[in-house]
């Protein structure tokens, strides 16, 4: 279950983040034909894998599973971006009022694997499990097993996409606040915590534990605890799995559920123990602890990702990348977006939370400990299920501790009981510290300049974008001059003035270019980059052939740098006449021409900078 849990939160992840573009890689019937081709091709390798001797004992039968399943994913990935099954899903959005749809969708494809591999080892199940059905049946109940995973998050898509539809500006004012967001999920999180549990219980076929000798013992046991609630019989894998588990956190809505097989094999003792582990982790509150570790994650995850990105396309080193790669910018930024927060989901949820629900496992079994009093009755039953499970007493287990590490820490517990307080201690202030790393995190990121880092990024795209149009289309003269004219913006001069050179030469009659490139040859910070008597002859040809009022008036400053005074004057009101809009700009354009030289200028600029470098020193 937690491995399907990060494999259907991955494919989720991929489906979501993957763009539809304008025009499709390939057109409708060959991406169709190439999606048959690889069911196809995964199909005969799940029988190939299914078919061998090891895959037919139950221990083999699990691992072939999770080798497919982890193959399904990856087949899953290539044809979403190979056969842009997003842009042909596309449609069931209903013109983008519901791209909840288009994603569920997504996931059904997903699925559409995972029924091969299913159908696949059937024949397997059957064998070792001693359970006939037809194939349909046997797909459905394995989807049900794995539906509660997705089962959340698809009801959350369709109620964010319906509250968006509903014509009610209030509500729709206040899901788009600051905090709407969080609300809308807290209110869906109050109704999955009192709804959940019993469709849960339904979808996984449980039944309620007849009224017998067992579940009087177990009513007196639980009643020692001061703890309710209903036993159900879990018929995961046919009854065949030796696991209990419970579900639930209202009383009334409270189950343990506890496979047959896991009855038939274990004493009264053994029973009591178990049970009294699964009333740990009601006692010790992990159900809600389990919210607040995924409700943490999604906190992370909105205040990180976009000053992470921001930060990540910002940097210069990734417009280089683009270029030498020749990838496009839009997959660019796509593996730039996606990438980390794929690495930092799986890292959370297999690390993060992993550590957290082995210690709350280990946490159950130290009460089961002190509640029974002696460690002897779960030792006995954690003995029990490592060999009838195919003798797993030395695996190790990311989610629970293996079934060895567990006993070992039982038996050292029952030597020196101070080991409980100390591991109750260690997940108290292991939480404290996770709160307050949010908490941090929280107050850190609003630090962040995002809005700096945006304009940043949005740049370096355009960079990108520029440099890869001027490696398609070398010849193209107008590439060459916008990235100049980005250059100049983010005074790096000396590569605007070596883009204008370019596109000078490429289309040497251009107004616009020779406009930019004369006013970078009068206005440069760089004094040594300054040429006022080139700029004059380019921006006397930029008049000739566009006289704007913009062009005008670097034709003014031309003149006024070459000491033309009243030529620059006559400029600047020919701009003015042309440009009425910014007559009083070029007034006072006017008015510094007329009252200091270009001389006096470039010294008063020489002293600036070189206090500025002062200051910095």
């Amino acid at each position: 279950m937690y491995t399907n849990l990060l494999l259907f939160l991955v494919a989720i992840f991929l489906f979501s983040i993957d763009s539809v573009p304008e025009v499709p890689l390939l057109p409708g019937w060959q991406a169709l034909l190439l999606f048959l081709l690889f069911l196809v091709g995964y199909n005969r390798l799940a029988g190939k894998l299914f078919g061998r001797e090891i895959a037919f004992r139950s221990a083999g039968y699990f691992q072939t599973e999770k080798q497919l399943s982890a193959l399904a994913l990856v087949a899953f990935g290539v044809t979403l971006y190979v056969c842009d099954s997003k842009y042909y899903l596309s449609w069931l959005s209903f013109g983008n009022s519901m791209p909840a749809l288009v994603n569920i969708s997504g996931l059904l494809l997903f699925v559409l694997f995972l029924a091969i591999m299913w159908r696949s080892g059937q024949r397997n199940y059957e064998l070792i499990f001693g359970r006939k059905q037809s194939t349909v049946a046997f797909i459905l109940s394995n989807i049900k097993v794995n539906l509660p995973i997705v089962l959340p998050w698809v009801i959350l898509s369709l109620l964010y996409d319906g509250v968006a539809l509903v014509p009610l500006p209030g509500l729709q004012k206040v899901v788009a606040s600051e905090w709407g967001d969080l609300l809308f999920f807290s209110f869906f999180l109050f109704f999955v915590l009192i709804f959940f549990p019993p469709l849960v219980r339904r979808l996984w076929g449980c039944k309620k534990l007849p009224d017998g000798y067992l579940k009087r013992n177990l009513d007196v046991f639980c009643a020692k605890q001061n703890f309710t609630a209903d036993y159900y019989l879990w018929p995961l894998f046919e009854g065949r799995m030796l696991t209990a588990g419970v579900m639930g956190i209202v009383p009334g809505l409270r189950y343990i559920l506890l496979t047959p097989a896991l009855i038939e094999t274990m004493s009264r003792a053994e029973l009591e123990a178990i049970m009294a582990h699964e009333i740990g982790h009601v006692k010790k509150y992990h159900m809600l602890l389990y919210v607040f570790l995924i409700a943490g994650f999604s906190l992370l995850v909105g205040m990180l990702a976009e000053p992470s990105i921001y930060l990540l396309l910002s940097l210069h080193s990734l417009n280089k990348l683009i270029t030498v790669s020749g990838i496009s910018v839009e997959m660019a930024l796509t593996l730039v977006g996606a990438v980390p927060l794929l690495i930092f989901m799986l890292v959370y949820f297999r690390f993060v939370f992993g550590y957290f629900i082995r210690n709350f496992e280990r946490q159950a079994d130290l009460f089961s400990l002190e509640t029974i009093g002696n460690g002897e009755a779960m030792v006995s039953a954690f003995e029990k299920i490592s060999v009838l499970s195919g003798d797993i007493r030395d695996q190790h287990n990311w989610h629970h501790f293996g079934i060895g590490e567990r006993i070992d820490c039982l038996e050292h517990a029952e030597r020196e009981p101070g080991q409980i307080k100390r591991h109750n201690r260690k997940v108290r202030y292991s939480l404290f510290a996770y709160a307050a790393i949010l908490l941090l995190t929280v107050v850190l990121v609003r630090q962040i300049p995002t809005e700096m880092l945006a304009q940043r990024y949005q740049e370096n795209f355009a960079e990108a974008v520029l440099l890869q149009k001027v490696k398609q289309e070398p010849d193209q003269a107008i590439w060459q001059r916008l990235i100049g004219d980005l250059m100049l913006t983010r005074k790096m001069e000396e590569k605007a003035l070596e883009a204008y050179q370019k596109a000078y030469s490429l289309e040497p009659v251009n107004p616009e270019i020779m406009n930019n490139f004369a006013w970078l040859l009068l206005t440069s910070e760089n004094l040594n980059l300054r040429d006022p008597l080139k700029a004059l002859t380019l921006a006397r040809g930029a008049a000739t052939l566009q006289p704007k009022g913009h062009v005008l008036d670097t034709l003014a400053t031309a003149y006024w740098a070459n000491g033309l005074v009243d030529e620059a004057v006559r400029a600047e009101k020919q701009a003015a006449f042309v440009d009425v809009g910014q007559k009083r700009f070029y007034m006072m354009r006017i008015t510094k021409f007329t009252s200091q030289t270009y001389e006096e200028s470039v010294r008063e600029q020489e002293a600036s900078q070189k206090t500025a470098q002062q200051e910095l020193r």
